[in-house]
């Protein structure tokens, strides 16, 4: 198949340092290439990747030197898969609502994996007006405010079996890993971290608009020690972040679409301690590859309990469920799908 893939132009594919959705688009279209499909990744110019990068803006905006409109961007990411759509056989994007009423009208399959929460105000007025536009899920849990899209699959994120190796070791201190914003429970996890008494390491990007949050929530707890911030961390500095730690915490108070960091620490054989919003429940099995919990009490006692869980099996639940492989795989056969609905469409009396 001739395949395009439509990425955020917010970070590279992939990305330098923080960004899931761009980095599960790198891994989906390695696999593509690696099962013989010719890819055309629309992206920032200095993205990476097996397939052909059609470079649609230099760098990614968000570490750019220069600050530029994303309107600005994103535009031009419109303007390419316009004058290039009949080149593919199905469009892939990734950048949630904006190219639907150009793709609704090209004459070629596509469809949307949302990477987002999906309870925001106006989102149900966008699909009304395009009903037919076939949605893809990262979670069962993600689409249940939008049960009237036109939900085609879940797909969970997968990640290559060879990108982390697991530790077997027990771990010596808790890590956190994500963005400094309240939804995502760094302050939480702190909470947690000093009432089990282990240290913490946070490997986290600050928004520009969450310096209040950090200033007042973060900050004032951060000694060098107990407490310890290491910045935003690349894969290969993941891999020892994640590896070495006991477990990671994931105490998050939001309708979370996936939580991508949990299936990278499965992927090190490290067991996660999550509150079970969202996703989490899809995720993680509660007493194998970690422990759902509801407040800082559970989560501390979970701790107490991670003695019993074995590193090994959880390196093993990852390969089964969240492998780029299997990912790569179900996409094909929606891809499949959309193909052949569209042959039957042209063949069909009438057409």
């Amino acid at each position: 198949m001739r395949i395009a893939q439509l990425a955020p132009l917010a970070e590279s594919v992939p990305p330098k340092l923080y960004g899931g959705t761009e980095r599960v688009v790198a891994w989906l279209v390695d696999e593509l290439v690696h099962f013989g499909h010719h890819v055309t990744l629309f992206a920032s110019g200095d993205s990476r990747t097996g397939g052909h990068l059609h470079p649609v803006w230099p760098r990614a905006l968000r570490l750019g030197r220069k600050a530029v409109d994303p309107s600005a961007a994103c535009s031009l990411l419109l303007e390419a898969i316009a004058a290039r759509a009949t080149d593919f056989d199905v469009i892939h994007s990734h950048v949630d609502w904006l190219p639907l009423p150009l793709l609704s009208r090209i004459g070629v399959p596509f469809l949307t994996t949302m990477h987002g929460r999906l309870d925001l105000p106006g989102l149900s007025d966008v699909v009304r007006v395009f009903p037919s536009a076939p949605f893809v899920s990262i979670s069962d849990s993600q689409r249940l405010p939008l049960p009237q899209a036109n939900w085609i699959k879940t797909i969970h994120h997968g990640l290559p079996l060879d990108l982390f190796q697991p530790r077997l070791g027990q771990g010596s201190y808790l890590a956190f890993l994500g963005r400094f914003a309240a939804e995502k429970g760094p302050d939480e996890a702190i909470h947690i971290a000093r009432a089990a008494g282990l240290p913490l390491r946070i490997a986290a990007k600050l928004p520009r608009g969450e310096t209040v949050y950090f200033k007042r929530n973060i900050e004032p707890h951060i000694d060098g020690g107990a407490v310890r911030l290491v910045g935003e961390v690349d894969d290969s500095r993941k891999q020892s972040f994640l590896g070495e730690a006991a477990a990671l915490l994931f105490p998050i108070n939001w309708p979370e679409p996936f939580g991508l960091v949990m299936i990278e620490a499965l992927a090190c054989g490290t067991p996660v301690i999550a509150y079970g919003a969202g996703a989490v429940p899809e995720v993680i099995e509660d007493g194998v590859t970690g422990f759902i919990v509801k407040n800082v009490e559970e989560a501390v006692c979970a701790v107490r309990n991670l003695p019993h869980l074995h590193r090994g099996e959880i390196r093993a639940r990852f390969e089964e469920r969240f492998s780029a492989g299997r990912m790569s795989k179900d996409y094909q056969n929606c891809y499949q799908m959309l193909l052949t609905g569209a042959q039957r469409s042209r063949q069909a009396p009438g057409i």
